[in-house]
């Protein structure tokens, strides 16, 4: 596919620590790319740099195969949407939306607003001010904002992280759904799991200014590359050098016989989630370990002894 964003050993070092170490990757047209990982691990940065609100110390960065890293940001054709929206509150809607318009000239500016704001499904509510709009609607509002300027690659800052649980899930479903529709490249930062997980072609996983692993969703949460990626993308049950994920493993009161791994275990609590249950037990040799089974099936008292297994194949492995 057709690379439109590329990072060639970037790298930004401040006096008191290195933010950003050596990443390189390549963002394909029209591809939902996510930066996951903690706080700190350096993915703002690395977004910021994408934008031109920082210079890298080291390494390039090309857009459409350009080199960019010394542009001003309004000479590069990316946007920028961030965690608090930064909406003009005075503006009305459609003000706002097509503020970053106003220096181009053009006799369609009005068709371009109006189409992007059918788009994030505004329409109706262009002569509202932010302080009129709930944090979802602002959302979008900034969204728009950016939409309507056709950057290359949109780049989102958090963007969901002000809003409540529910509305997350609801806006999330709406971004991919824009997305997919405009075609643009978005570059996602996020530190949520599920986020990155349900809206991405592809993530990078993000620890101390290192990329620790690129791939699609399946790829990273079934064959993480190292302790910290297995962990950070869910629950990991450690026993011995090998990882296994809650939902891989099944209790048991006999022992298996199938060439399952199995150990011996005894059950110290359950805690009901809904749509599951998760099990907490305790090893023979000590170790904690958690198992997700249906609500649907057995129950399993504190104190029972048990047998734990898991098809070897679920196993998570690292040199």
């Amino acid at each position: 596919m057709e690379c439109v964003l590329e990072l060639r050993g970037v790298s930004k070092h401040y006096p008191s620590h290195h933010a950003v170490n050596g990443v390189s990757l390549n963002l394909a047209r029209g591809e939902f790319f996510s930066l996951l990982g903690p706080s700190g691990c350096g993915k703002t940065t690395t977004l910021r740099l994408v934008a031109g609100f920082e210079e890298p110390t080291h390494g390039e960065i090309r857009l459409n195969g350009s080199s960019i890293q010394h542009l001003k940001p309004y000479q590069r054709n990316v946007s920028t949407v961030f965690q608090n929206y930064a909406l003009f509150p005075h503006l009305t809607v459609r003000d706002n939306v097509e503020f970053g318009l106003r220096r181009r000239a053009g006799n369609h500016i009005g068709d371009r607003v109006r189409d992007v704001i059918d788009l994030v499904q505004l329409a109706g509510k262009e002569s509202r001010r932010p302080a009129q709009l709930s944090g979802g609607e602002r959302q979008r509002v900034a969204l728009a904002r950016s939409l309507v300027l056709e950057p290359d690659v949109l780049l989102l800052d958090e963007p969901l992280s002000a809003l409540d649980p529910n509305l997350r899930k609801q806006v999330r479903a709406e971004l991919k759904a824009i997305q997919r529709r405009v075609g643009i490249t978005f570059l996602f930062v996020t530190h949520d799991q599920e986020e990155a997980l349900s809206l991405s072609d592809r993530l990078g996983v993000m620890n101390k200014g290192h990329l620790e692993q690129i791939g699609t969703p399946e790829e990273i949460y079934l064959q993480p590359s190292t302790r910290f990626v297995a962990s950070f993308l869910g629950a990991v049950n450690w026993i011995g050098d090998v990882g296994v994920r809650p939902e891989a493993m099944r209790i048991a009161r006999e022992p298996s016989r199938n060439g399952h791994r199995s150990r011996p275990a005894t059950i110290v609590h359950s805690t009901f989630l809904g749509n599951c249950v998760h099990v907490d037990t305790r090893l023979s040799d000590g170790e904690p370990a958690v198992v997700e089974i249906s609500r649907l099936g057995e129950a399993f008292a504190p104190g029972e002894a048990v047998h734990l297994w898991w098809e070897p194949a679920d196993e998570l492995r690292f040199e």
